[in-house]
């Protein structure tokens, strides 16, 4: 080949080398313009995070003062370290608090522990084969979930008070002489809180299983059946694998929240008899600052809380990624 045949060749692969380095600036900027629309669409959310997540971080700083409301932050007296030092100084305090861990890691063992029920409860709803009686059922036990805690209370207290149906008709057919005291009692409180949010949540928590279940390919259950498998053996060895990564999701959540319980529940069927085992962290919390008008104390517990907290999502976090490969964090 000679050279006056060569270089038209030359010429024509540079420039296409050239139109090829164009186009790919030009679809790396129109990438970097859509990146750039697309970060703006987020800006909202990350501004409501950091208002609401964030930014009431900054109210830590009273559990360094002795916060005195009338005198506000910068009236009160700077103290340091010392609530901290009290939580762990005082016996008759850690007593209180070793009670109140107590309470709340009971409490929040038997919420992990029926947290199966959920799931139990969506796999057997999606085989009912009548759609209105599913529908029905899915609506009435889900219903709950929008009840406050203040209206389940009120249901609680006219059906299980000393004066309440339960008590009635059980006095009326003669069974009991004396009114049964199901609210104004210390026993079994941990287990009768767990019922009241069992049946609170029960078809809320379904709701994401049934999800989960819409999306199971269909043709495992149709090659089962052409196996042989019965209803329940596809329940068992098709629906349930499939539920496993949702479910072991939500379990390590849960415990990563195993100092979380919530207030408003135990806020109100708390009374003077079951107080000393319905305390969870977070009621104690809001005694501490509310009723007894301590707020440094109540912040420095609440720190610690949240502290104990995040360390316990990065340690589920980290089991799970030994475990099954694969995080939620």
């Amino acid at each position: 080949m000679t050279v006056s045949a060569v270089l038209p060749e030359v010429a024509a692969t540079e420039l296409e080398q050239t139109g090829q380095s164009k186009r790919h600036q030009r679809e790396k900027r129109a990438g970097g313009r859509r990146s750039y629309g697309m970060f703006w669409c987020i800006v909202p959310f990350l501004v409501l995070v950091f208002l609401f997540s964030y930014f009431p971080l900054y109210g830590w700083i009273y559990a360094l003062f002795d916060y005195k409301p009338a005198l506000g932050l910068s009236g009160s007296e700077f103290v340091g370290l010392q609530w901290f030092e009290m939580l762990v100084s005082s016996p008759t305090q850690l007593a209180q608090i070793a009670q109140v861990l107590e309470n709340t890691l009971a409490i929040s063992f038997l919420g992990i522990a029926t947290s199966v029920l959920p799931l139990a409860f969506a796999v057997f709803l999606n085989e009912v084969r009548t759609p209105w009686f599913r529908n029905a059922v899915q609506t009435l036990t889900t219903l709950p979930n929008f009840i406050s805690w203040v209206l389940v209370y009120m249901i609680a207290f006219s059906l299980f008070s000393s004066s309440g149906l339960v008590n009635s008709i059980l006095t009326d057919s003669g069974l009991i002489t004396a009114p049964i005291k199901f609210l104004d009692t210390d026993q079994h409180v941990w287990l009768t809180m767990t019922l009241w949010s069992i049946w609170k949540g029960l078809g809320w928590g379904a709701i994401i299983y049934l999800a989960a279940i819409a999306g199971i390919d269909q043709s495992l259950y149709e090659s089962a059946r052409i196996d042989g498998a019965g209803r329940f053996q596809t329940m068992w060895y098709i629906t349930v694998p499939q539920l496993m990564p949702t479910y072991l999701v939500l379990l390590l959540l849960s415990v990563a929240n195993l100092l979380n319980n919530g207030m408003e529940q135990y806020f109100v069927f708390q009374n003077a008899f079951n107080k000393e085992h319905i305390q969870v962290l977070d009621l104690y919390v809001y005694n501490i600052g509310m009723t007894g008008n301590n707020l440094s104390m109540a912040t420095a517990i609440g720190m610690l809380k949240s502290i104990i907290s995040v360390v316990l999502l990065f340690t589920v976090n980290t089991i799970a990624k030994r475990v099954r490969g694969t995080s939620i964090v």
